[in-house]
């Protein structure tokens, strides 16, 4: 991922932690809500699960509540995302989580370790998306999938078009698509 040069929600690169308070104002739900994005994600009590991105962890209580007897793990580029992820977390009496700070290139997991990984607004900031994606694939269960949400507003946001190609030339197929172009969810597949 990128180190952002502003301090703006409006300029390109990652968002500035300083800022972390206006990801979690609840007008974010008339783009994508927490409970529509379970829905799109089709999870179950016990998976394990890879939020990319989390930021302060908007999605992150919702989608731990589902996870009952699974984990949700919550990686950020930023230490200071994280902590106030953890805040909110610990605020909230929710125990299924794991932090993991990310270095932008891999990810210290074992293969086949996760049946989710979601991205919400945060794949376009990725520098290398190719490394990222052959990591997705070694960290999805062979049944796993991947679900990218890009939203209206983010100077970051990289097309469906473009996300679908990204996929597709990296081993994945299409699994599902929700929205329309200026808010969407793709979701993938390992290709067999």
């Amino acid at each position: 991922m990128q180190k952002s040069k502003k301090l703006s929600f409006s300029s390109k690169g990652i968002f500035p932690y300083n800022l972390a308070f206006t990801l979690l104002i609840p007008i974010r739900n008339l783009f994508l809500s927490p409970k529509k994005l379970i829905e799109r994600l089709s999870l179950q009590k016990g998976d394990r699960v890879l939020e990319v991105g989390c930021g302060p962890g908007y999605f992150s209580p919702s989608v731990a509540y589902v996870i009952s007897e699974g984990t949700l793990v919550l990686a950020d580029i930023q230490k200071q995302m994280l902590d106030i992820a953890k805040r909110r977390m610990k605020k909230k009496g929710i125990c299924n989580i794991e932090y993991y700070l990310c270095n932008g290139k891999d990810f210290d997991f074992n293969d086949n370790e996760f049946d989710r990984i979601f991205l919400v607004t945060a794949f376009g900031e990725v520098e290398n998306k190719t490394a990222y994606i052959h990591e997705f694939s070694r960290l999805l269960k062979p049944d796993g999938l991947i679900s990218i949400s890009e939203l209206w507003g983010d100077p970051d946001k990289i097309t469906s078009e473009q996300l679908k190609d990204l996929f597709e030339s990296n081993g994945f197929k299409q699994d599902r698509k929700f929205g329309g172009n200026a808010n969407y969810t793709l979701n993938f597949k390992k290709a067999l």
